[in-house]
This record gives structure tokens, C-alpha cells and sequence, in this order.
């Protein structure tokens, strides 16, 4: 019997096992991730140099690929490092963390996806009351309500799982470090408790799943009452990437953690923990900017004065 204090290390599930497919793994986890700095890379700077892009939206956009760089980076690296030197282990502590910053990251982001809807509705639904409700004085709060939410949320989980007394073994059948697949080696009914909070939290999800649902509804309506296509065209070019976006983290999050047990095994679980934990963050720069022109316009400025410096 051991308990979460003796265990000094765990071991994370491989992508594979013989040397040709890490080393694949590896390359192909390091195009992913240096895919996703480069977008939201591009589209921090852009947001930050161009100053038509002081907007509430460009901003909670910035936001957004800010926590989408720290989400990714949670746990691309260490799983290339793994497959790059063969290895699996992973520290209790650096458990600890990559657990921490990973909650923090994607709660941070989803509650950052309600702000944004709520910036829809009201660019959308009430234009004449958007300086009073979405003013510079309005985003930075509001933005800091989602950035705290997360800290608060990723506090409260890892605390609360890492108190547990794990007696089932150190090895954590995923890619990194998550509640889930901890709770399987606690070896006693105090993990009810963090079952428990992990309820609670689903329905503060799910609270702010109806928010964006509702929201989206009031905003159709309000599109498809505009006159001009044109006008149709640029409200939607504005809120279909944002729903693209929310769409994409829960509908992988939701996949991944709800399938039937039927489906369920180590090799789908690492595809299905992929979709959700390294998808979205390398995917929403290419989603916010594929259909945002004015955003495009500035990307390709920005791009054109650093090659002409160099």
C-alpha cells in the first residue's frame, strides 16, 4: 500500500512503442505545436501593433490566444521530450503542475468563449448601448473575471485530487497528468468528494453552455433580420468563428469524457485527449482568421514591415 506523499513519480501512457513511431510521434506533435505559435503568435502581435484592432473583440481575441499558447504548452512538450528520449516518467510534482496550469488554461479559455458570446450579442443585438456595456472600463474586468475563474477552478481541482491517497500504482493511462485517470488509482472513497466538486463544476459548464446557446439564438435572430446581404455577411463573418471555436472545445471535451464505456480504451482515449487538449488551441488562430479580413489585413501588414526591416 502507498499512498499520493511516497509517490515521487507516475508514468504516463506512450503513443507508441517502437523507436520509429515516437520519433513520428515526436515530429509530428513538434509541427502541431509549432503550428499554434505561430498563429496565435501572429495574431497577439497583430492585435497588440495595430492599433485598428483596439476593439473589445481583438481584445478578448488577444486573451484568447494568449490562454490557447499556455493551454498547448501544457502538455505538448513534455509528451515530445518523452518520446524524443524514450521515456515515460513524469515527476510528482510536474504532475502536480502540468495538472494546475492545464484546468487553468482550458477553464480560463471556456469562460473567456462566455465573455466573447456575450460581446456578440451585444455588438449585435444592442449596437447603440455597445460603448456604455463593452467599454474599454467593462473588457479588462470582465476579461480578469475569466482569467481568475480558471486559477480558482484549477486551484480548487488540483488541491483537492492531489490529497487524495493513491494506492493503485503510479501509472496514469494517458499522455499527461488528469483528474480522471488519477482518481482511478485513489484506493479510497474520498475521492466522492472530488467527484463531487467535479459536479459542481460540470454545471457551472453547463450554465455557461446555455448562456453561449442563448445568446447565439437572439443573435441569429437579429442577422436574419438585417436588410442588406452584405450587412448578413459581415455580422456572421464576426460570430461564426467564435462559435466554430466554442463548438470545437466542447464537443471534443464533452467526446472525451462522456463516451459510452463501450468505447472506451487506452488507444482511443489518447486520440479523443488530442482532439480536445491540442485541437482546438492550433486550430482557433486559423478559425478566427480564415473568415475576419480586417484581421487578415493586419497579419499580412505586420509580415510585410518585418521583412522589410530585414
Amino acid at each position: 500500500m502507498s499512498n499520493s506523499s511516497s509517490i515521487t513519480q507516475f508514468l504516463l501512457l506512450a503513443f507508441a512503442d517502437t523507436r520509429e513511431l515516437q520519433l513520428l510521434h515526436f515530429w509530428l506533435f513538434l509541427g502541431i505545436y509549432l503550428a499554434a505559435l505561430l498563429g496565435n503568435g501572429l495574431i497577439i502581435t497583430a492585435v497588440a501593433w495595430d492599433h485598428h484592432l483596439h476593439t473589445p473583440m481583438y481584445f478578448f481575441l488577444l486573451n484568447l490566444s494568449v490562454l490557447d499558447l499556455g493551454f498547448i504548452s501544457t502538455t505538448l512538450p513534455k509528451s515530445m521530450n518523452n518520446s524524443l528520449w524514450d521515456t515515460r516518467t513524469i515527476s510528482s510534482s510536474g504532475c502536480a503542475s502540468q495538472l494546475f496550469f492545464f484546468l487553468f488554461f482550458m477553464a480560463a479559455e471556456y469562460f473567456l468563449l462566455t465573455v466573447m458570446a456575450y460581446d456578440r450579442y451585444v455588438a449585435i443585438c444592442k449596437p447603440l448601448h455597445y460603448g456604455t456595456l463593452l467599454g474599454s472600463r467593462a473588457c479588462v474586468p470582465m476579461a480578469a473575471a475569466a482569467w481568475g475563474s480558471g486559477f480558482l477552478t484549477a486551484l480548487l481541482h488540483t488541491a483537492n485530487t492531489f490529497s487524495l491517497p493513491l494506492c493503485q500504482g503510479n501509472a496514469i493511462y494517458q499522455f499527461f497528468c488528469e483528474i480522471p485517470q488519477i482518481l482511478k488509482l485513489s484506493c479510497s472513497h474520498a475521492y466522492l468528494r472530488e467527484v463531487g466538486l467535479l459536479v459542481v463544476s460540470v454545471c457551472l459548464g453547463f450554465g455557461c453552455f446555455v448562456f453561449i446557446v442563448v445568446s447565439y439564438v437572439q443573435i441569429f435572430r437579429a442577422v436574419l433580420r438585417i436588410p442588406s446581404e452584405q450587412g448578413r455577411r459581415k455580422a456572421f463573418s464576426t460570430c461564426l468563428p467564435h462559435l466554430a471555436a466554442v463548438s470545437l472545445l466542447v464537443s471534443t471535451a464533452v467526446f472525451a469524457h462522456l463516451k459510452p464505456p463501450f468505447l472506451s480504451s487506452p488507444s482511443l482515449d489518447l486520440v479523443t485527449a488530442v482532439l480536445y487538449s491540442v485541437v482546438p488551441p492550433a486550430v482557433n488562430p486559423f478559425i478566427y482568421s480564415m473568415r475576419n479580413q480586417q484581421l487578415k489585413d493586419a497579419v499580412w501588414k505586420l509580415i510585410t514591415v518585418c521583412f522589410q526591416k530585414h
